[in-house]
Protein backbone atom coordinates (compact mmCIF):
# COMPACT_ATOMS: atom_id res chain seq x y z
CA UNK A 1 0.00 0.00 0.00
CA UNK A 2 1.18 3.19 -1.01
CA UNK A 3 1.53 6.03 2.03
CA UNK A 4 -0.22 8.62 0.24
CA UNK A 5 -3.25 6.02 0.05
CA UNK A 6 -3.09 5.49 3.95
CA UNK A 7 -3.35 9.27 4.84
CA UNK A 8 -5.95 11.55 4.10
CA UNK A 9 -5.05 14.38 3.18
CA UNK A 10 -8.32 16.36 2.94
CA UNK A 11 -8.57 16.03 6.66
CA UNK A 12 -5.17 16.26 8.05
CA UNK A 13 -5.58 19.68 9.27
CA UNK A 14 -9.01 20.62 7.87
CA UNK A 15 -9.26 24.13 9.79
CA UNK A 16 -6.17 25.03 8.24
CA UNK A 17 -7.63 24.37 4.42
CA UNK A 18 -9.20 27.59 3.26
CA UNK A 19 -13.15 27.71 1.57
CA UNK A 20 -13.07 30.98 0.21
CA UNK A 21 -16.35 32.60 -1.38
CA UNK A 22 -17.83 35.39 -2.28
CA UNK A 23 -18.11 36.70 1.44
CA UNK A 24 -15.23 35.81 2.60
CA UNK A 25 -13.95 38.72 5.13
CA UNK A 26 -10.46 39.66 5.65
CA UNK A 27 -10.84 37.99 9.23
CA UNK A 28 -10.93 34.68 7.44
CA UNK A 29 -7.49 35.27 5.53
CA UNK A 30 -6.50 36.61 8.72
CA UNK A 31 -7.20 32.98 10.50
CA UNK A 32 -5.59 30.82 7.72
CA UNK A 33 -2.35 33.25 7.67
CA UNK A 34 -1.98 33.00 11.77
CA UNK A 35 -2.19 29.40 11.32
CA UNK A 36 1.11 29.09 9.31
CA UNK A 37 3.09 32.79 11.07
CA UNK A 38 3.65 30.92 14.39
CA UNK A 39 5.29 28.22 13.18
CA UNK A 40 7.27 29.99 10.65
CA UNK A 41 8.34 32.64 13.02
CA UNK A 42 9.70 29.88 15.34
CA UNK A 43 11.72 28.42 12.90
CA UNK A 44 13.00 31.62 12.26
CA UNK A 45 13.80 32.52 15.96
CA UNK A 46 15.77 28.73 15.75
CA UNK A 47 17.90 29.87 12.66
CA UNK A 48 18.50 32.93 14.28
CA UNK A 49 19.66 31.34 17.56
CA UNK A 50 21.76 28.79 15.70
CA UNK A 51 23.46 30.87 13.59
CA UNK A 52 23.96 33.51 16.43
CA UNK A 53 25.59 30.95 18.75
CA UNK A 54 28.11 29.53 15.55
CA UNK A 55 28.79 33.29 15.22
CA UNK A 56 30.03 33.83 19.19
CA UNK A 57 31.69 30.50 18.91
CA UNK A 58 33.70 31.47 15.62
CA UNK A 59 34.47 34.60 16.78
CA UNK A 60 37.89 34.31 17.94
CA UNK A 61 37.91 36.73 20.67
CA UNK A 62 37.39 39.15 17.74
CA UNK A 63 35.70 41.73 19.83
CA UNK A 64 33.62 43.09 16.81
CA UNK A 65 32.59 39.62 16.13
CA UNK A 66 31.73 39.32 19.17
CA UNK A 67 29.55 42.29 19.79
CA UNK A 68 27.56 41.58 16.28
CA UNK A 69 26.90 38.03 17.91
CA UNK A 70 25.60 39.04 21.13
CA UNK A 71 23.50 41.58 19.50
CA UNK A 72 22.10 38.92 17.04
CA UNK A 73 21.32 36.52 19.73
CA UNK A 74 19.62 39.76 21.87
CA UNK A 75 17.79 40.80 18.74
CA UNK A 76 16.49 36.93 18.46
CA UNK A 77 15.66 36.71 22.34
CA UNK A 78 13.34 40.16 22.31
CA UNK A 79 11.58 38.58 19.11
CA UNK A 80 10.65 35.72 20.76
CA UNK A 81 9.10 37.62 23.62
CA UNK A 82 7.59 39.59 21.08
CA UNK A 83 6.05 36.77 19.33
CA UNK A 84 5.49 35.39 22.85
CA UNK A 85 3.68 38.20 23.96
CA UNK A 86 1.32 38.66 20.69
CA UNK A 87 0.09 35.23 20.58
CA UNK A 88 -0.57 35.33 24.60
CA UNK A 89 -2.24 38.48 24.56
CA UNK A 90 -4.33 37.76 21.47
CA UNK A 91 -5.30 34.42 23.14
CA UNK A 92 -6.52 36.32 26.59
CA UNK A 93 -8.55 39.14 24.78
CA UNK A 94 -10.18 36.35 22.60
CA UNK A 95 -10.93 34.43 26.27
CA UNK A 96 -12.17 37.68 27.90
CA UNK A 97 -14.29 39.32 25.22
CA UNK A 98 -15.31 35.46 24.42
CA UNK A 99 -14.35 35.83 20.51
CA UNK A 100 -15.38 32.66 19.05
CA UNK A 101 -13.00 33.37 16.03
CA UNK A 102 -9.78 33.78 18.07
CA UNK A 103 -10.65 30.79 20.24
CA UNK A 104 -11.17 28.17 17.64
CA UNK A 105 -7.83 29.21 16.27
CA UNK A 106 -5.50 28.74 19.06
Amino acid sequence: MKISQAIDFENLIPEVTPNFTSSTTIGDLINVALTFIFPIAGILLLIFLVFAGYQWLTSGGNPKSLASAKQRLTYAIAGFIIIFLAYWITVFVGKVLGLEAVEDIF
